[in-house]
């Protein structure tokens, strides 16, 4: 369970994307045609278009996240499978939209990782389909370093079961064609006891470019790059959108 209470707390309250992605869906998919999210989680963004009439196929590697999603979807055409974006394959279906929310193919380890994604997507592309994946560009990164004493960004914080969860930013760094992204991990129970851990994230550096030369690598061809603006607490996004 700890899986899904810290990525609701460090991802599920993210909201500026969704209207995006309820726009493509409805641009690209009629509502009898599933969509495929990759990177899915507890279900984000897959809920919110199932509400919306959409079938959804939820794919992440994290059996716990996708056990949470089956559980929130109940009765909605939410569908899940635990497979690697870079070696996922489902015989015979095909989709009008493939979507890759919050900087996902950045999760991927490097360019090869990426156009391992893309050539697997455009197989299971119908014809006319596209893949939209959501990446934050290099100048989107403030690097910075926290030390006890110094001001900080404020931590994303939950209370479940009589226990705080608090995940403090501690610094982005950047490292060879990473950034990498470090959060420390607070538990508090009920009688005041603190557990802590930290928590790492390396995001590929990637450009819009860049993107469509991967995905021109596996066959597809640009179509359209669309923007998402940052908020007081999230970096903005370019969601680049190919096509077969």
């Amino acid at each position: 369970m700890s899986s899904v209470i810290w990525h609701d707390i460090e991802c599920g309250r993210y909201t500026e994307d969704l209207q995006l992605w309820l726009r493509l869906a409805a641009e690209r998919a009629s509502r009898d045609q599933p969509v495929l999210d990759v990177g899915a989680g507890t279900g984000r963004v897959a809920i919110r278009l199932a509400q919306a009439g959409h079938p959804i196929v939820a794919l992440d590697t994290d059996p716990e996240l996708l056990a949470e999603l089956r559980n929130r979807a109940g009765e909605l055409p939410v569908e899940t499978v635990c497979a690697d974006a870079r070696a996922f394959s489902l015989p015979g279906r095909s989709f009008p939209l493939i979507i890759v929310p919050m900087q996902t193919v950045q999760l991927l380890g490097g360019e090869g990782g990426r156009v391992a994604f893309f050539e697997h997507a455009a197989r299971h592309l119908a014809p006319g389909g596209v893949v939209a994946v959501a990446i934050a560009s290099a100048d989107d990164f403030e690097e910075f370093e926290w030390d006890e004493g110094d001001s900080s960004p404020m931590p994303d914080i939950a209370e479940v079961d009589a226990r705080a969860y608090f995940s403090q930013p501690l610094s982005v760094r950047r490292r060879d064609d990473t950034f990498v992204l470090e959060r420390r991990r607070d538990v508090v129970d009920g009688d005041g006891a603190r557990s802590t851990s930290t928590d790492r994230i390396a995001l590929d550096i990637v450009t819009v470019q860049g993107v469509k030369e991967a995905g021109q690598r596996a066959g597809l061809h640009p179509v359209a790059v669309r923007q998402i603006p940052p908020t007081s607490e999230h970096i903005g996004s370019q969601v680049v959108i190919l096509g077969v």
